[in-house]
């Protein structure tokens, strides 16, 4: 009981601080909600696998731990896209029929997910399993409200499924040899894309991007000439972001070739000795490179508030006028997604990845996202291995419900039922039919968009830790060039660091490097003298952090 009344009082700490970043942040910045973790529709073409029989499982109530669950209630954010306007309900029935018991899904909108999760561990409503940023996995560790799934996870009957087992090893060492989460899931990272028919426009072979010097003078142009072909020279920007840096790790992966050797969060060095990222000269060059294109007119200035959601729509907006030539975003399947966007527009959808600059040297795969389950304190096991039996046991069944979690529910999301429909019918130009005999696995039109075919729920069959067994869902072959590119051309994310001073005082940290990131890049500020503000301001909180950490 005191362990869980530490935690709850922890919690409560961090919705202070998160709330404060969260007011004054404004839109969200973060990458996980728009990862390729994350679902949605595309207008891509879909793979035509032939099914094999599938059967749902035979998880039930009493799980064989002795406990009979009745109910299982999950915490979600924007990563599963069958919302409430996407079928989540469908979802929902669809587990119900698989596994036996009820479901209850919680979804939170992503930008306020780590404020919304604190009011409910402050309030002590806790769901039994939820998911967890990487970041906000390592702050909540070692409060002692995640149930240690060591033993679970190794006798798992998914094991002899898995495909990825260093994913979770790497959690384990996190935990000091203990598991207190699973990721279904590899991480995942952002390359940078460009427009093909602004490349072509000023003449401009993206193979001679090898430096920085190459890569801003590229952007110069994009800015200070007629890239989008409007006659009007000045009204187009070579880059938009979500924000200059990121709330979670790997905060600097929407604008990599600007902060290139710089990483401003606390990180461990190669003696094994913790610092701060953000104290450091590479962090001020990377602050002056930024300064210098913000000025330059190279950053859309509505980057500093852009949210993923804006970011993505001016980069594709069907008017390209105050567009930009290049947009850093997820690999792999939001290759594909954003080819689509282009088309959905009427605007030339070819985009070409630019292989890193020598300055950056490759891409960040960051941490995977972890689902995890509440631990309620009473000293015996059973009720959480009764969760884990039945909710990540049939999650890599590599059949129904691992389906589920990927694609959605069936006929309505997916479905192997012979079927001809049509897209955009009414727009000679974008209008492509389809038609599916039966047994033949196919994606159906989005709920919401039936312009646009469904893409995922809430896993990528490409970056799952566990084979899909069932043969459903074969990648287009963007999103396999995508993929490729991504894994040729990437490096892990640095670890996340498990401090109680900084679980507690992240949203502080963050804020102090908002302040500077605005005083220097915006407002065209004395980089040293903002630095120093921000060691005045939070200097004392990353010495605790340090010392916690290096103890």
């Amino acid at each position: 009981m005191k362990r869980k009344l530490i935690a709850i009082l922890l919690a409560g700490a961090m919705l202070t601080s998160f709330t404060a970043c969260g007011a004054k942040s404004g839109d969200e910045t973060t990458p996980a909600a728009d990862s390729s973790n994350t679902g949605g529709s595309q207008g891509g073409d879909t793979a035509q696998t032939p099914a094999q029989d599938t059967a749902a499982g035979d998880a039930a109530a009493d799980t064989g731990s002795g406990y009979q669950l009745e109910k299982i209630v999950m915490v979600v954010d924007g990563t599963m896209a069958a919302d409430l306007e996407n079928g989540m309900q469908d979802v929902e029935k669809q587990w119900e029929e698989a596994v036996g018991i009820d479901l209850e899904i919680q979804p939170i909108d992503h930008s306020g997910y780590v404020d919304a999760v604190g009011r409910l561990f402050a309030s002590g409503d806790y769901p039994d399993v939820m998911i967890m940023s990487a970041d906000m996995f390592s702050q909540y560790m070692p409060t002692g409200l995640l149930w240690d799934m060591t033993e679970a996870y190794d006798n798992a009957d998914f094991q002899e499924r898995m495909i990825l087992p260093s994913i979770n090893e790497s959690l384990k060492q996190k935990g000091g040899g203990r598991l207190y989460g699973f990721s279904p899931t590899y991480g995942n990272g952002c390359v940078t894309y460009v427009k093909k028919a602004w490349l072509d426009a000023l003449d401009i072979n993206l193979d001679d991007i090898k430096t920085y010097d190459d890569y801003y003078n590229m952007m110069l142009r994009f800015h200070n000439e007629d890239p989008d072909g409007n006659g009007v020279n000045g009204d187009t920007y070579g880059v938009v972001a979500a924000g200059f840096v990121g709330f979670e790790a790997p905060y600097i992966n929407y604008l990599p070739e600007f902060w290139q050797d710089a990483y401003p969060a606390i990180l461990q060095g190669d003696d094994g000795v913790w610092y701060d990222g953000f104290q450091t000269e590479e962090t001020k060059a990377a602050l002056l490179r930024l300064q210098q294109a913000y000025a330059d007119g190279v950053i859309d200035p509505e980057s500093l508030t852009a949210s993923t959601k804006i970011a993505r729509e001016k980069f594709y907006s069907n008017d390209q006028t105050g567009s930009s030539a290049s947009f850093t975003y997820w690999a792999g399947r939001w290759y594909q997604t954003l080819t689509d966007s282009f088309v959905k527009n009427g605007v030339d959808a070819e985009l070409v990845q630019l292989p890193p600059i020598a300055e950056v040297g490759a891409y960040i795969n960051r941490e995977a996202p972890v689902w995890v389950i509440i631990d309620d304190g009473d000293g015996d096991n059973a009720r959480e291995q009764a969760i884990f039996d039945t909710f990540f046991e049939t999650m890599m069944d590599g059949d129904v419900v691992q389906t589920l979690w990927t694609f959605g529910a069936e006929d309505v999301h997916w479905s192997l039922k012979a079927e001809e429909f049509t897209t955009n019918a009414d727009d000679p130009e974008k209008r492509k039919d389809y038609s599916y005999e039966e047994g033949t696995f196919h994606l159906r039109p989005s709920l919401t968009d039936p312009n646009a075919l469904w893409s995922k729920n809430l896993f990528d069959p490409n970056l799952v830790v566990c084979e899909l067994t069932n043969g459903f869902g074969d990648p287009s072959s963007l999103m396999t060039a995508g993929n490729k590119f991504f894994t040729e051309n990437s490096k892990d994310a640095p670890p996340s660091p498990v401090s109680d001073t900084f679980t507690n005082e992240s949203g502080t940290i963050h804020d102090a490097k908002l302040a500077v990131i605005t005083k220097v890049v915006v407002e065209g500020g004395n980089v040293d003298e903002a630095m120093q503000t921000y060691v005045d301001t939070v200097g004392s909180t990353i010495d605790q952090c340090l010392a916690e950490l290096n103890q």
